[in-house]
């Protein structure tokens, strides 16, 4: 019996290696539970009773209100600059009713009443700039034209979005790699104790064929 219990007892490198296994199930375990609390719930439900549509521009201005944003020029370096608020009125063809265009989600909560955020500049002129820029564009450049964009009926009925910032890339890398790294860990603890397993038969093997 304390043979037995001795040729199972794992060598320092199998030590470490079924370590190193269960320490990588516990990592995509933990990776899944806090992935699915922190973020996947919250951006699925952001895309529940969501879609997309055609949207074309009714009107594009800004507004006298002025927003704050904090730029940054060094590691011990911040400051508050302000920029204008620029509006972008879309008809979808969803509904007749118009909607304000965001840049996408992150957008839409930073500035519920804005559609673009500018890059915050220390300068308050260059932000202003900025703004004036995008105005420009969806004015001239987009005009008429219909483009993409994404609603939320239940969350946001009265805003849409250019872009999605959970799209189904994004919602596939946060639930494969949690998964990868649970299944690698359980890989190697299989390997390992499947190798031991067979190292200690043919140890006993050769033991019957010696006496």
């Amino acid at each position: 019996m304390a043979r037995s219990r001795a040729a199972y007892e794992y060598t320092e490198a199998e030590d470490k290696s079924m370590r190193l296994g269960f320490l990588l199930i516990a990592a995509g375990l933990l990776s899944l539970l806090g992935l699915g609390c922190c973020w996947l719930r919250p951006a699925l439900q952001e895309r529940g009773g969501g879609g997309s549509a055609n949207c074309t521009v009714l009107a594009v201005r800004q507004l006298g209100e002025r927003f704050a944003c904090t730029f940054s020029c060094g590691a011990a370096c911040r400051g508050t600059a302000r920029y204008p608020c620029l509006q972008v009125l879309v008809r979808t063809s969803r509904s007749s009713a118009p909607a304000l265009l965001h840049e996408d989600e992150r957008q839409l909560r930073t500035n519920p009443k804005c559609s673009y955020i500018p890059p915050c500049a220390r300068d308050d002129q260059e932000n202003s700039e900025n703004v004036t820029y995008k105005q420009k564009y969806w004015k001239e450049k987009v005009g008429s034209q219909p483009f993409t964009c994404y609603f939320n009926q239940h969350l946001r009925p009265d805003d849409v979005m250019l872009r999605r910032t959970h799209d189904e890339t994004v919602l596939l890398h946060c639930f494969l790699w949690p998964v990868v790294t649970f299944l690698v860990g359980v890989l190697i603890v299989v390997l390992t104790i499947c190798a031991k397993s067979l190292a200690v038969r043919a140890e006993a093997i050769k033991k019957k064929k010696h006496l």
